[in-house]
This record gives C-alpha cells, structure tokens and sequence, in this order.
C-alpha cells in the first residue's frame, strides 16, 4: 500500500508530480488513496479488507526525504490500522539511472489481522533505469521483528502520454507495468498464530496449539509449511494506472491483477484483483 505499505506506485506518481516543480526547492506532498485490497508483496488474506491510506512525504533538494501516514481498514475495528514513519535518499547519477535507500517503522494495534504485522520494520534498497522504451525497477527490502523476511521485486513500465484535456496541463497518462516478487514468509508463521488466539478469544476456535507448523483452526487445519525459509516466487502483478495531472495536482485510477505463486491458504484464490484511486497534491 512504500511506505512499503504506501505502495511502490505511490513513490512513482510522487516523482512524477516532482518534476513538474523547481527541483532546487524542498517540496511535500500530500497523498490520499482508496484500494479495494490491502496486500503484502503480492500476499493477501482469505478475508477482503479495502483501505483509505493518507501520507505526507518531505523532499529536500539533496535527495533526503521523509514521510509519514498510516491506513484504516474499513471493515475492520475503530481504530487506524497502522501508522508509519519514514527516512529515505534518493540520488540520480544521471538522467537515466536512479538508486535510493530507505528504512520505515511502522506501528500496528495488537489485534491486527494483517499479513505485515509481524514485520514492523523495512530497510529498502531501489534502482531504475530509463531505457529508450521502457524503465527498469529493482526494489530489495529486508523486513523484520517478530520475523525476519527478504523480499526482491523486479519490474518493468512503460508511461504513455495520451495526450492533454482541454488546456496543456491537463495531462492524461498511463503506465502499464509488469513486476514479480519473490521472498521468504516467515510472517505468515505469527499470522496464522494470532488469527488462531483471536479467533479461540471469541470462542469460534478448537485450536490446540499456538505454535507452528500445524495449527487447527475451526474445521480447516492450516499448516504453515518448514519452507518458509526457502526463497520462492510470491506473485506475478499486471499493473495499469490511468493518470491526469493538473500542474500541481494528480489523480490516480488504478487496476492490478496478481497471480500467486505461493498459496498458502486453500481458500485463497490464485488470482487476485486490485481497484485503487488516489490523489495527490505537492506544495
């Protein structure tokens, strides 16, 4: 949701809406988003939990930035779902080749029902390269806290302009992207422990156990395979947003469609479908 949960697409649109502006000043940017999904590297729960993310993001000339912003599930508890705060450097070598590092703490209430909860922290290590037709994206991120997990996406995009809307800053875009991700899923060990004690807490569970590998939850035993170590394909993800930006201002829509490449949950579909809308402001 790059936050490592404000998405990678966020980050992306941001940059976009930076180069628009003086890039000898320090921008923020204020960002608002709608996803009908919430995901963790292409992972998702049995259960649906659609999201509004809001965000705040500080850039300074030198490449520095922060950010801060947190999400609410909105068919789940009262409260925010998660907060995070941010520190990352960006630095262009030239025109073409990008590189940055980043590290975000997040904080998540002790009820969670989220995938990432057990990895509350993320040092993030990303490169593109500008090709003449497409741009490459390399993105390694080390999560870790309860569990200790490593992630690596490897992607490719295309922005196409599609020309303007009444005046020439009304710009309409779109940037088809292809990207897969592969890691580790020690975090789905604590998952399946703390949905097992929430749902034994409301008396719709038979667990005996709260360790790992097996675990019976109701009628359904779930185990949680001793390959967690290994290092495997997680999802394939077919991105496609439409952009329109307004000097200052761009809206997002978006569709994503992901193919699992390691289910872990029988009534988990393999394939999985994504609708986001966004918004975002730079001052």
């Amino acid at each position: 949701m790059r936050i490592r949960l404000l998405i990678f697409f966020s980050f992306l649109v941001i940059s976009n809406v930076k180069a628009q502006q003086d890039s000898t000043k320090a921008t923020l940017t204020l960002a608002a988003m709608y996803n009908s999904n919430i995901n963790y590297y292409g992972q998702v729960t049995p259960e649906k939990y659609p999201y509004v993310l809001f965000n705040a993001t500080l850039r300074f000339p030198n490449g520095l930035y922060f950010s801060g912003g947190g999400y609410k599930l909105l068919n789940y508890g009262s409260t925010i779902s998660e907060t995070d705060l941010s520190i990352g450097y960006d630095y262009d070598f030239n025109e073409k080749f990008t590189a940055g590092l980043a590290y975000t703490h997040s904080f998540f209430p002790s009820n969670s029902p989220l995938l990432q909860a057990s990895n509350n922290n993320n040092i993030n290590a990303s490169a593109s390269y500008q090709w003449p037709w497409f741009k490459t994206d390399l993105s390694v991120d080390l999560a870790f806290g309860k569990q200790t997990d490593g992630f690596i996406s490897f992607g490719n995009s295309k922005e196409i302009e599609l020309g303007t809307v009444f005046n020439e800053k009304n710009l309409i875009s779109i940037t088809p992207a292809i990207e897969i991700t592969a890691g580790t899923t020690h975090f789905y060990e604590t998952y399946i422990i703390e949905k097992n004690k929430r749902q034994n807490s409301n008396g719709n569970g038979k667990g005996k156990s709260d360790t790992a590998p097996g675990i019976v939850n109701g009628n359904t035993t779930e185990v949680v395979e001793n390959s967690v170590n290994q290092f495997k394909l997680l999802s394939y993800n077919f991105k496609l947003p439409l952009n329109w930006s307004n000097g200052n201002f761009l809206a997002e829509a978006s569709y994503q469609f992901s193919i699992l490449g390691n289910r872990k949950e029988e009534n988990v579909k393999h394939q999985q479908s994504f609708f986001g809308l966004a918004v975002y402001y730079q001052f």
